[in-house]
């Protein structure tokens, strides 16, 4: 465990194994700790970098609201990949995970070796979808400023979780969750890395998501975990490892 400082904000993250670097990035209100299957399944062939987002786990929770963005979400996994010394990663996430990995991609493609995009979608085009989704996201933000962490859900990937309060929540889901215009999906079509886009069978709010960046990806390969929910990883770790591995065996050597 080791915790980066970038730039006044302290940054929790964990370096396993060695070889070519997996930044793996967590859903909207779960840690790292989702991560220790995959950990144990690819450390001895790659350096396995996991990390909690600001406002999550044991990252910082800034009080300043301004402190929670995609841009510095962004930031946080180049300052990652730069402690780690790593010029280019595999970079990958579930849910918000997968999301702000398209965001670092089209911000840094030249950091970017692959995607793996697990549970995930790429945002919205149109303003009334999008205005909806951070509705949704504001409304998250109220129910911990009034409840506290008695108001996470109860979801696999958020039950493994320990957030010390749940301000750092509150802030996230406004600044990070919700979205502010729609450069992500628009990036799709200029991603020029190999690409996996996986999706557990049961994950009904995210499958035609996946069918969307499936086509829109120049030769993404598809995958579709079965019996799984949102948290893909953890209901069928086995075949969720199985669609990684063969994935990542694929890919150009560096």
């Amino acid at each position: 465990m080791a915790k980066l400082d970038h730039n006044g904000v302290s940054i929790h993250y964990e370096v396993h194994g060695s070889g070519p670097t997996v930044l793996l990035s967590h859903g909207y209100s779960s840690t790292a700790r989702m991560w220790d299957g995959q950990i144990a399944a690819l450390k001895d062939r790659y350096q396995v970098v996991v990390w909690d987002f600001r406002g999550h786990g044991e990252s910082d929770y800034p009080a300043d609201a301004s402190l929670y963005s995609e841009a510095l979400t962004v930031g946080d996994m180049v300052a990652l990949l730069d402690v780690v010394g790593a010029k280019k990663a595999i970079v990958a996430g579930l849910s918000l995970g997968g999301y702000m990995s398209l965001a670092f991609n089209a911000s840094h493609p030249d950091r970017v070796r692959a995607l793996m995009l697990f549970d995930t979608g790429p945002g919205f085009k149109k303003d009334e979808a999008r205005l909806k989704w951070n509705e949704t996201a504001h409304k998250r933000a109220d129910d911990f400023d009034a409840r506290g962490l008695a108001a996470l859900n109860t979801s696999d990937e958020v039950r493994l979780t320990r957030h010390r309060d749940a301000t750092g929540l509150a802030g996230a889901a406004r600044g990070m969750l919700a979205q502010q215009n729609d450069r992500v999906i628009q990036s799709l079509d200029r991603i020029a890395v190999p690409t996996l886009v996986l999706v557990g069978a049961n994950d009904t709010n995210f499958l035609a998501a996946t069918d969307y960046m499936a086509a829109k990806i120049k030769g993404a390969t598809k995958a579709v975990v079965p019996d799984a929910g949102h948290a893909a990883n953890l209901h069928q770790p086995a075949h969720f490892n199985r669609a990684v591995e063969a994935f990542l065996a694929k890919l150009p050597a560096v």
